[in-house]
């Protein structure tokens, strides 16, 4: 439920996969979505009292195997069967702290945002996807944590006006939205996110066939995304949120199918 009220890419994605990996992703994304929530929400409470006992309940729940709340169930669940590291859940934890306080980000602490907040959620379905598998799982890394990054740099840029107008937040280094967003900075951007998304697909092709359709609609739906973006202008994305609109979505879907079933994918 959680998974479709936030994300139709994950949801329409998360379908196309093997049954035996649904639950598990959609116990991750539930995770990482409702921590995000604590930090961008709530805002009438105590919202670092809250995310201190979400992460020491996070943990528990991994010792205890069990926890009450459904969602943190879930989560461990899928952290003690497939062996999920712990440096990348408090890797996870440490990115979304960060949105508590910090509203702009120089050039180390944006990476170091994105691996924590994005590249590890990548590892952590690679670790499900590989089902125990180290040697597949070491190899495909580096594309896992290119497709996390790519998602986030594009969620960056569709969510701009939510985050720098209502949030206060500037997550790309170097960019001064009030004064120097302009085409140059813009294609800079978009030439970075390419070059994730270009690498995470050689990744995607090497994926067990059971999850191969869902990482590879995700990865479409989102290309088609990003294409939007692209031909944006910069005061566009400013000004409104980008969408793709349902047809299109739906469109991708047999464009996604029947390319994996001819293998060029």
């Amino acid at each position: 439920m959680i998974t479709r009220r936030y994300s139709t890419s994950f949801s329409m994605g998360i379908l196309a996969f093997s049954k035996k990996f649904r639950n598990p992703i959609y116990g991750i994304y539930a995770y990482v979505r409702y921590a995000d929530e604590i930090v961008d929400t709530f805002h009438e409470f105590d919202k670092p009292r809250l995310f201190q006992e979400f992460r020491e309940e996070t943990f528990k729940a991994i010792q205890q195997k069990i926890h009450l709340n459904p969602v943190l169930d879930a989560f461990q669940e899928v952290v003690n069967k497939y062996g999920v590291d712990f440096e990348l859940i408090n890797a996870f934890l440490d990115s979304m702290e960060m949105d508590l306080e910090k509203t702009n980000y120089n050039p180390n602490g944006y990476q170091e945002y994105i691996y924590g907040s994005a590249e590890v959620v990548g590892l952590m379905c690679l670790r499900v996807f590989c089902e125990g598998d180290s040697v597949k799982y070491d190899h495909l890394k580096p594309n896992a944590r290119s497709l996390g990054a790519a998602f986030q740099k594009i969620n960056f840029l569709r969510d701009l006006k939510d985050d720098y107008q209502d949030r206060g937040r500037t997550y790309f280094p170097d960019v001064n939205f009030q004064v120097n967003f302009d085409e140059t900075t813009k294609r800079e951007i978009e030439a970075d996110i390419a070059r994730d998304m270009n690498h995470a697909f050689e990744g995607i092709k090497k994926l067990p066939g059971e999850a191969k359709l869902g990482v590879y609609l995700a990865y479409l739906l989102y290309m088609s995304l990003f294409r939007r973006l692209k031909k944006a202008s910069p005061a566009d994305v400013m000004q409104s949120r980008i969408r793709v609109p349902d047809p299109e979505k739906l469109a991708i879907i047999p464009l996604a199918y029947l390319r994996t079933r001819m293998g060029l994918v």
